[in-house]
């Protein structure tokens, strides 16, 4: 037996009743992380890793979400469920499923840098892995992050020299966050978006330590916003809730940069190829560590990354989901939670 199937509603474990990351409503769900294209609403239950409990409750609103610990194991009608640190933003976790000796493990999203606002990708042993494949292409290779952070650094550095604002595009979950840890605080203030600010508390009420942010609504002066870090959803660009920072320099932090046609396509000055997903050798990486004979792939390259496991002596199988929109990541803020002036 099969321990997860596709269905309209999502993937479904059949002996445990359960869906991992269902894009429908369902009655019991088993969630990998709080982006919004895999912790949807509308179910009846929720099963997270501790850390991701408040997020999902931001997320979802009134719902039922239980949280567990990294290696708590759980009984669902005799699979026991257990959650492991997939490294992509904070409570990411991947989903170990063990039924009458096999074990099948669902990734959800993940990248194997450690980057210190996270839980650190831990391989899981197993039968048959689903992997995610969002970068699944030989061109995906990642730089060390430090580099691209020292870079981002630099830039901002610069523009604060030159009297001109550093506006960057991240997503307001995770992203933003990480780039948070790894700024250099000394070169100015650092301004958050209304939907970003809430996501910086929770890291750390959960012990994440991020520099002090201020709301473009505490009353900076001329000379603090040309010197600032402004840290925006990609859906701020272009808004009005920008031009009170008047001419800037402004960049988007995501792996799709590392293509130089999409930063054209983005129309902004600068690119930083940081991706919270594993590049090409990662997910190569990831597959091998695991020792699973099957391999499901989901959104993203998949029929490269299925062709080339299948050349490597893997059953490796193309699995449709409802994945991957990232624009769903860039949630605004909920209602009450943004200070004046700081809706999208």
């Amino acid at each position: 037996m099969d321990l997860i199937v596709p269905r309209p509603e999502g993937l479904y474990c059949p002996p445990g009743d359960f869906y991992v990351d269902p894009w429908r409503p369902v009655s019991r769900a088993v969630i990998t992380h709080g982006h919004s294209d895999h912790a949807r609403r509308g179910s009846e239950a929720y099963l997270c890793q501790r850390d991701s409990v408040p997020i999902l409750l931001r997320r979802l609103g009134d719902a039922a979400v239980q949280g567990v610990d990294y290696g708590e194991t759980v009984d669902r009608n005799g699979v026991k469920v257990s959650l492991h640190p997939a490294g992509h933003i904070l409570g990411s976790a991947q989903i170990r499923m063990e039924f009458r000796g096999e074990v099948w493990v669902a990734s959800g999203d993940y990248k194997l840098e450690a980057d210190g606002t996270c839980s650190a990708f831990a391989p899981v042993r197993c039968d048959a892995f689903i992997t995610e494949s969002t970068f699944g292409l030989p061109i995906y290779h990642w730089r060390p992050q430090g580099e691209i952070l020292d870079e981002i650094n630099r830039w901002w550095r610069e523009n604060a020299d030159r009297g001109r604002a550093s506006v960057m595009l991240a997503y307001s979950l995770g992203k933003a966050q990480r780039i948070l840890r790894h700024v250099d605080p000394e070169i100015g203030p650092i301004v958050c978006h209304g939907a970003v600010e809430p996501f910086n508390a929770i890291y750390r009420e959960r012990g994440v330590a991020l520099p002090r942010t201020l709301m473009v609504s505490e009353g900076l002066n001329k000379k603090q916003l040309e010197r600032a870090l402004v840290l925006a959803p990609p859906s701020a660009a272009g808004s009005p809730w920008l031009r009170r920072f008047g001419s800037h320099s402004d960049a988007f932090a995501s792996g799709w940069m590392q293509v130089r046609g999409n930063r054209r396509r983005r129309g902004v000055d600068q690119g930083f190829a940081l991706s919270d997903h594993a590049d090409w050798p990662g997910l190569l990486q990831a597959v091998e560590a695991t020792g699973a004979t099957r391999v499901f792939v989901t959104h993203g390259g998949v029929a490269p990354l299925v062709r080339y496991l299948g050349q490597n002596g893997l059953d490796a199988r193309a699995v449709a989901v409802e994945y991957g929109d990232e624009a769903l990541e860039d949630d605004p803020p909920s209602v009450g939670q943004a200070g004046a002036g700081e809706a999208p």
